[in-house]
């Protein structure tokens, strides 16, 4: 089920949130936690019921090593267990994800014609995989208190970070689940969360959408694509993919908030970074605590010397990229943040002699052009685009990139307004204006929260946002992150 839909909205939220504390008032606590497991486990079987079975399997597995570590205490025994647990999640995850592509590679270098499953993704399966493995990892360190198997159950498939994130620890969560405090219905963090959720949509809807129409037309077109309309579709998909990705943690956020759960950051500004690593610090929060905590430390982080730094940093960004996708360009826009990420290492103490405006500049190019091959289909054609940018043949914007920003309401106010240069490429420029003031010019969605005060300004901000996105769910997308 997506956030952005009719039936979320109108339907599914509305009864998600009386039932839970419906249940909670009369004081059926458990009845109300069965409740939630319930409503989430519509939410992620709504497209497709099969993904039921395999969550069903994913959390009935981990829940069970979970258990009999609580039982071994030999630490042969234990290794075994770990080891156990986390070949089967790996493993899940590389079937329904990788297999394929492997397949496919082997065929390439063996000249053979395996044929290919075509296995159908599970939504978000490498997100809850990640949890639970944190969550395996921890109990096996003795770092999990007792949890019954309907918290854990819950922890696993709590709708709003499901699919998309942000990755969520035991610690984080389930005492929260656990708090009596937080069961009953509070207005103010009901108004709160629907304020972030609002935000988060109207991010989601009207602008990463918005851009994604010129990014999809762009990327199947780049024989058509001058240098200027090369530049913009690079420019629109790392507009689009931070929009998409912030909006669905936003929202996941403010969810949460709704029912008295908080959930963690996932994206503070990532865009002002002035180098890599600080853009990691920002983009992704939890996927880079997850990979710092359970492959980046284990395999000795910092701690022998800065040759072994660099080969643990370069491991964990090709992993990242792999984990992203099945894909060889995945893998090299890991090998690419990695080098940089190593480089900016090496380099601090001269780096600090640069100017922090020449930093941010070179940092956010490197984004805009790593982002080309996150987005392209192959290597080949980030290749086409970035090659398009290099011709230097600037001109105009081309009237197919810049017609998916001519929106119903565009073409409303066109109307009453009528006036020659009232047309699509105007609407380019102002949504793209729009666009880089938020990302640079106010504050984020997170440090509107933190200061939230309920006002009449911002209610009616949030009503013409919710008002607004629903009236334009009739072109309704995924989030670009339910591939990974």
């Amino acid at each position: 089920m997506l956030f952005n839909s009719y039936i979320f909205v109108l339907l599914f939220l509305p009864l998600c949130i009386i039932g839970y504390f419906g249940c909670n008032h009369f004081g059926r606590y458990r009845l109300g936690q069965a409740f939630l497991l319930g409503m989430s486990l519509w939410f992620y079987g709504y497209f497709h019921v099969e993904y039921l079975l395999i969550m069903a399997v994913s959390v009935l597995c981990n829940y069970g090593f979970y258990v009999l570590l609580g039982r071994v205490s030999g630490k042969r025994g234990r290794r075994w267990l770990l080891a156990g647990a986390l070949l089967v999640n790996l493993g899940l995850l590389f079937y329904f994800k990788y297999f394929d592509f492997f397949l496919e590679n082997v065929n390439v270098v063996s000249g053979q014609a395996f044929p290919l499953r075509s296995v159908l993704l599970p939504l978000g399966i490498s997100f809850f995989t990640f949890q639970q493995i944190s969550f395996v990892v921890d109990a096996y360190r003795g770092e999990v208190p007792g949890y019954d198997f309907l918290h854990y159950a819950c922890f696993v498939t709590y709708f709003p970070q499901l699919i998309a994130g942000p990755i969520v620890t035991h610690e984080e969560l389930v005492p929260q689940f656990l708090d009596e405090g937080r069961k009953c219905f509070q207005w103010g963090n009901f108004i709160r969360g629907m304020y972030l959720f609002a935000l988060g949509l109207g991010k989601k809807v009207l602008i990463a959408d918005t851009f994604g129409t010129g990014v999809n037309w762009g990327f199947g077109n780049i024989e058509l694509l001058n240098s200027t309309d090369a530049c913009l579709v690079m420019l629109f998909y790392t507009i689009q993919i931070y929009f998409d990705f912030s909006g669905y943690c936003d929202m996941a956020v403010g969810l949460g908030r709704m029912m008295n759960l908080e959930l963690p950051l996932n994206f503070d500004s990532p865009y002002r970074a002035c180098t890599i690593t600080e853009f990691w610090d920002r983009w992704h929060m939890t996927l880079t605590r997850f990979f710092t905590k359970y492959v980046y430390i284990p395999l000795g982080g910092s701690r022998r010397g800065k040759g072994r730094t660099c080969l643990n940093v370069m491991i964990v960004f090709l992993v990242s990229g792999l984990w992203h996708g099945a894909n060889w360009t995945f893998v090299l826009w890991g090998l690419c943040h990695g080098v940089c990420s190593v480089l900016t290492r090496l380099w601090k103490g001269w780096l600090k002699r640069i100017p922090g405006q020449v930093q941010w500049l070179f940092t956010f190019l490197f984004l805009n052009v790593t982002w080309v091959l996150f987005r392209a289909d192959s290597i080949g054609d980030a290749l086409k685009l970035l090659g398009r940018i290099g011709d230097l043949e600037f001109g105009g914007i081309g009237s197919s990139l810049a017609a998916g920003f001519f929106l119903p309401e565009c073409e409303l106010l066109s109307s009453l307004i009528p006036v020659s240069w009232l047309g699509p490429k105007f609407f380019l420029v102002v949504f793209l204006a729009v666009a880089l003031f938020l990302l640079f010019g106010v504050s984020n969605a997170y440090e509107r929260m933190k200061r939230f005060e309920p006002t009449m300004g911002r209610l009616l901000v949030t009503a013409v946002l919710l008002v607004w996105c629903i009236c334009s769910f009739s072109g309704v997308s995924t989030f670009l992150y339910f591939n990974f």
